[in-house]
């Protein structure tokens, strides 16, 4: 018997219970992991309220999270009892005590790199990493805009544009997250709150505006992320925190300028073992050479079973950087 948070509806951090349940045996190809510290991402919420909705009651929550083998299925060769292991992009129940994990979403997690460090940028830097270096690849010296900068991904997008020499303008919602980007490596910083978000851009880039904005925000920020492109500039929607953008005009990408958008996501870019390695080996190097640094506060690690807590604190953007539940 082992613990988990489970949800038998969608609906707000409520609907999260902290629950006893039956862990099977880890089937072939499975592996069965001890999580020491589980990540909360912004994706968890929308699986929860059911934006992304789940196909049968109840069900588990969290897809991410570092530990260690307890037992392996069969047919698993590259994991033993007693490795220390990192996973995203499992099956939903990462918010549990004891978690079955699918062999191909598993990466051995260097000795360097803790477990809350793991599980603090594990997602979000895979995230960064098909962003930054596939969707769009950012070149030095670059000039772009990133939104929710004092964010999980946004810090990391702060480290990882500052180590290619590229400089990301980051919006935030207060003077202090603005300087927590700073020191993340940001170029400059737009609190959307007091200032004009295209306005800023266009002052910040002496008129020529930029070539991409990466957008996790959605609806609120659709437009001024588009007004903020220079003409065939490439809008990368990858996020829906103030809600999903819709009735969309094509038409408007032609009156601004011709621009282009994409709506990607990690499973459209990670599909396979060669690209989870190659991916996690260069978010791995960077932390090993803390041209990434993770920190979590202290009052972002959240015990496993104060999980509504932690979503309440997650969507009321009162969070910097990753948060963490801790089994």
């Amino acid at each position: 018997m082992a613990k988990r948070i489970q949800f038998n509806q969608h609906g707000g951090p409520e609907v999260l219970q902290w629950v006893d349940f039956e862990l099977a045996d880890p089937a072939e190809h499975e592996v069965q992991v001890e999580n020491k510290a589980i990540g909360i991402n912004y994706i968890d919420t929308y699986v929860r309220s059911g934006l992304y909705p789940v196909t049968a009651f109840p069900s588990g929550l969290g897809t991410e999270a570092a530990g260690v083998v307890k037992r392996v299925g069969s047919g698993v060769t590259r994991f033993k009892p007693g490795d220390r292991v990192v996973y995203c992009q499992a099956a939903l129940g990462a918010y549990s005590e004891m978690h079955n994990v699918a062999e191909e979403r598993l990466v051995i997690l260097p000795e360097s790199i803790s477990f809350e460090q793991g599980a603090a940028s594990f997602l979000k830097g895979l995230t960064v990493q098909y962003l930054l270096r596939q969707t769009y690849k950012v070149k030095a010296d670059e000039i772009f805009l990133f939104h929710a900068a004092a964010g999980g991904v946004g810090l990391i997008a702060c480290q990882w544009a500052k180590a290619l020499g590229a400089h990301l303008i980051g919006t935030v919602g207060s003077a202090e997250k603005a300087q927590i980007a700073k020191n993340a490596g940001a170029w400059a910083t737009i609190n959307y709150r007091e200032e004009n978000i295209a306005q800023r851009v266009s002052e910040l880039t002496d008129g020529e505006k930029v070539a991409v904005v990466y957008d996790s925000v959605g609806k609120d920020t659709w437009e001024p992320s588009l007004d903020s492109l220079r003409r065939h500039g490439l809008m990368v929607s990858f996020g829906n925190a103030s809600g999903p953008v819709t009735g969309v005009d094509l038409g408007i990408l032609n009156k601004k300028g011709s621009l282009f958008v994409t709506r990607p996501s990690l499973f459209g870019y990670i599909t396979n073992r060669q690209e989870l390695d190659n991916a996690s080996n260069e978010l791995f190097s960077l932390i090993a050479s803390r041209a990434i640094q993770l920190k979590v506060p202290e009052e972002q690690k959240f015990a496993l079973s104060d999980a509504v807590r932690a979503h309440q604190v997650l969507e009321s953007r009162a969070t910097q950087g990753s948060s963490l539940l801790i089994p």
